[in-house]
């Protein structure tokens, strides 16, 4: 007969951790109740206080009052506080004596209420410190959020809060906060990677074919017609990489910058235009200007895309003859300033805005053209906000633009 397994001696482990119950609401110890039992205490104190302080006062005021203004010394009434007739008749001499305690009860009333104000004032100020004192203390929470928030938007996303303290909204709110901090740490951190990843994944495959169009291009018995379209597509990947390029920086440069070093904007800006002075000479642009020294805090690399995307575009849209190109730096109301202005064609107002908007040109919507891909301002603009500073863009009297960059010392 086959065996009967016996039975457990004790009940099996539960594989999930009960739910503890949460208290009621009435009984967490929530700002409301703390507040209200703490301004509720200090009311109630302050009324004994001033009770006390007014019983004192009474009592010693009814004390002098209860002293009689008059005195009888041999068959005679004498005072030095009323003026009582000496002969007189008994209704007068009561009237007299009437009106002399009725003043004496008047002045210990003002004298009472004289210094009951005097408390009341006092007790006030007194209140108003200790409530200001315990507020603080209250919502001394609140600024210690304030603080790593305001840490977190300089783009430290490693801080948090950890609100130490009872279960009450600010507790809450502190742990909200750090949950969402975790949260935006996490799709930062996959973005950055993505960014990597999809940088090595597009390069290649360009690399690639732009190497094979380079070597069959440079095969000398290759017939017109096949170096011809190795040329147009040589051009077509090698705008292909650009656009490339402009994206993943426009990305990466979308973030706040972590890693700041001193970068001087007037040698951002010779970079530059050295590297643009070749395609504005085969243009007949002049480039110009001087650059003061402007020392700001930020990476060197994106700062440098900025001044080399406003420099290539300066000069690529611009007037056929004669034309301009006008570079300065400096430091202006305690920022590091970047100007660069240009001839070209006429600008209205209300395009300006779609200048700084992704493959938006001047009356074009898409790319089309060998100046560019459209998205050396959008470039700039994000690099520019990632420092913490910001870039405008102005029609010039004349045609072309004044662009104005403005960074934080």
């Amino acid at each position: 007969m086959p065996t009967v397994p016996a039975p457990p001696t004790t009940p099996p482990k539960p594989t999930w951790e009960p739910k503890q119950q949460e208290p009621p609401y009435w009984l967490r110890p929530t700002i409301r109740i703390r507040l209200t039992l703490l301004y509720g205490g200090m009311f109630l104190i302050a009324g004994i206080l001033l009770l006390s302080i007014i019983y004192l006062l009474a009592a010693q005021a009814l004390h002098v009052g209860s002293e009689l203004p008059f005195k009888i010394v041999n068959g005679q009434v004498t005072s030095e506080v009323c003026d009582l007739p000496e002969k007189a008749s008994p209704e007068r001499f009561n009237a007299a004596m009437n009106a002399c305690v009725n003043h004496q009860r008047q002045q210990a009333l003002d004298t009472l209420l004289n210094r009951s104000l005097l408390a009341l004032v006092g007790m006030s100020v007194i209140a108003f410190a200790f409530g200001y004192a315990m507020a603080g203390r209250v919502l001394s929470p609140l600024g210690r959020i304030t603080r790593t928030a305001r840490q977190v938007a300089g783009t430290d996303l490693s801080r948090r809060i950890e609100l130490d303290g009872p279960d009450d909204e600010l507790k809450e709110l502190a742990d909200t906060f750090d949950d969402m901090l975790d949260r935006l740490d996490r799709a930062f951190t996959a973005q950055q990677r993505f960014v990597g990843n999809a940088s090595h994944e597009l390069r290649t495959p360009l690399a690639i074919n732009r190497t094979l169009l380079e070597v069959h291009l440079s095969d000398p018995q290759a017939p017109p017609e096949l170096k011809q379209l190795g040329k147009t597509l040589l051009a077509t990947n090698e705008r292909s990489e650009q656009l490339v390029e402009g994206l993943l920086l426009l990305a990466r440069s979308d973030n706040q910058i972590v890693e700041r070093k001193p970068v001087d904007l007037a040698e951002v800006a010779s970079r530059a235009i050295d590297q643009t002075r070749g395609e504005a000479e085969e243009r007949g642009v002049e480039i110009r200007g001087e650059r003061a020294p402007a020392v700001v805090q930020g990476n060197g690399v994106l700062l440098e895309r900025i001044a080399l995307n406003l420099v290539q575009n300066a000069v690529r849209y611009n007037v056929p003859e004669q034309g301009w190109v006008e570079v300065t730096t400096g430091l202006q109301f305690g920022q590091a300033v970047l100007v660069v202005s240009n001839t070209g064609p006429v600008v209205p107002a209300y395009e300006i805005d779609n200048l700084f908007e992704p493959f938006r040109r001047l009356r074009t919507e898409r790319t089309g053209s060998d100046k560019g891909v459209g998205l050396g301002l959008s470039i700039a603009r994000s690099v520019a906000r990632a420092h913490g500073g910001r870039i405008v863009a102005e029609p010039r009297e004349g045609g072309g633009l004044v662009m104005r960059v403005s960074l934080p010392v």
